[in-house]
């Protein structure tokens, strides 16, 4: 019997999202690298996995997903786990906040990361972005509001730990590794001690079988959330 999930993937990408979900729900699945020191991501090959030309994509029994945010939501719901069931009184807040997650949060931080694409070649205008995406604000949502908003989310959920993680859960996680990481020399705006509450859901995670899975696959270090190091990863790279 066929895999029936594979998983394009680059280490330390949005797919890593994806593997902590189906490792978190124990589903068989494959890996393809994407050589992103190649920029296969641009290529027509990937293009026709993934017109959009990013990383991940999911190969599933109904077909190619992309998104990170609609695949592991697409996971959760089609196994019954790791989200609020549709009917569920919680389900509206807990997909509200997944797409800010999504959409706000990281995109934000792809801006960061990819100034250049935003504001083009100029190094001021540059950091310019940067720093107005970096600092607080009572004007617009900047990543240090975006992460106030989550670490209030996470609070919300109380002091109990972490019995079965959600999708959103992984995603936070995840964000909160690259807040401390990436780039490389741009992320002394960063503290995760601000945020108490993602602090301890990245705890609660980093015991678990399936980081422990992503840890050894990607290379990622004993404690990717809390104390994040740059991965060493068996095959591939980040960036």
């Amino acid at each position: 019997m066929s895999t029936p999930y594979v998983l394009h993937y680059a280490p330390d990408n949005a797919s890593l999202i994806v593997r902590l979900v189906l490792e978190e729900l124990r589903l068989p699945y494959k890996t393809r690298l994407v050589d992103r020191a190649a920029r296969e991501q641009e290529g027509d090959a990937f293009r026709q996995i993934n017109p959009a030309g990013l990383i991940p994509a999911l190969e599933t029994p109904h077909g190619v997903m992309f998104e990170t945010a609609a695949i592991v939501l697409w996971l959760a719901d089609t196994q019954g786990r790791m989200a609020p069931a549709p009917d569920a009184p919680e389900r509206a807040a807990f997909l509200s906040h997944l797409f800010f997650a999504s959409n706000t949060l990281h995109a934000q931080l792809r801006m960061i990361y990819y100034p250049e694409k935003y504001v083009g070649p100029d190094p001021e205008a540059q950091a310019q972005l940067r720093h107005r995406l970096q600092q607080p604000s009572a004007q617009v949502m900047t990543l240090r509001n975006a992460l106030a908003l989550m670490d209030e989310w996470a609070m919300a959920r109380g002091d109990d730990p972490v019995v079965e993680p959600t999708v959103l859960d992984y995603y936070l996680a995840a964000v909160i590794r690259w807040c401390g990481l990436y780039p490389e020399g741009h992320t002394d705006w960063f503290d995760l001690n601000e945020y108490p509450a993602l602090l301890t859901l990245g705890e609660d995670l980093e015991i678990r079988p399936a980081v422990h899975a992503a840890i050894k696959a990607e290379g990622l270090g004993p404690a990717p959330f809390t104390n994040p190091r740059y991965p060493q990863p068996p095959e591939g790279s980040a960036t």
